[in-house]
């Protein structure tokens, strides 16, 4: 079947990933077990920041009276920073289930986390919505998910923002683009990252951007649907999160439709 075709059904077709270099096993093992192959295509590396800055910052935004943490590699990061234990009265929050398992494997006890695993669902959170004059320490990376913090600026926190890691770009592999260029099935893209998504479509050579604009996207939330149609992309769903499992079964979902 060719690679514009629209997709009948996961198994036989392609999961496009967009994942950081090394982090696209959970997509692997979710598509595996829907019979599809996984395309990895990263727009960067992580690269721990191991600096005097970065340990002072982090130092403040963990003796904030609300901690933020945006991802499992900002909890990764600055557990190899120092020991994550929150003080008595303390709200820690993680973007996500993901996040929050980290946290509880680096000590952290149980961490609150939105339903909706994205900056919307995490904004919504009670103990994030009346932060007028109040310190919010933001465990994150230069960068993405800048909706998280201007949102609570604009509610009058004081955001200490702790940058613990950073997204090197990396240029696509020569690997990655021979197979996007010979794709033979019907592929899903993955859109969990405004910002890799914008690395990407910037850095693809034209033919295999080409063969990428073929691909039918899911969405981890209704902004990231919405960036990719106003980058020329086709929607097929929005999954309920953007951990691999939600964003497979959205790919099945979208699939048994007409």
């Amino acid at each position: 079947m060719p690679a514009h075709a629209t997709p009948g059904r996961p198994s036989g077709c392609y999961v496009i990933s967009l994942r950081p270099v090394g982090g696209h096993g959970a997509v692997r093992r979710a598509a595996a077990a829907l019979g599809a192959r996984t395309l990895a295509l990263s727009p960067w590396r992580i690269a721990q920041l191991d600096d005097d800055k970065a340990r002072s910052t982090l130092r403040q935004a963990l003796a904030a009276p609300r901690v933020v943490f945006t991802s499992p590699a900002a909890v990764a990061s600055a557990a190899a920073l120092q020991a994550l234990r929150p003080r008595a009265g303390q709200a820690w929050v993680a973007v996500g289930a993901g996040t929050a398992l980290a946290l509880r494997r680096a000590g952290a006890g149980d961490i609150e986390s939105p339903a909706r695993m994205d900056s919307e669902g995490l904004l919504a959170l009670p103990s994030l919505r009346d932060v007028q004059g109040v310190d919010v320490g933001l465990v994150t990376a230069p960068g993405g998910r800048g909706v998280i913090a201007a949102t609570l600026a604009s509610r009058g926190a004081r955001v200490l923002r702790a940058n613990v890691y950073e997204r090197v770009p990396v240029a696509p592999s020569p690997r990655a683009l021979a197979a996007l260029r010979a794709l033979d099935a019907p592929a899903w893209l993955l859109l969990s990252s405004g910002e890799a998504l914008e690395h990407v479509l910037a850095t693809l050579p034209d033919d295999a951007l080409a063969r990428l604009r073929d691909a039918s996207v899911v969405a981890a939330s209704e902004r990231l649907a919405d960036l990719a149609r106003e980058r020329g992309l086709r929607v097929a769903a929005v999954a309920a999160s953007a951990r691999p499992a939600a964003m497979l079964a959205a790919c099945s979902g979208a699939a048994s439709k007409p």
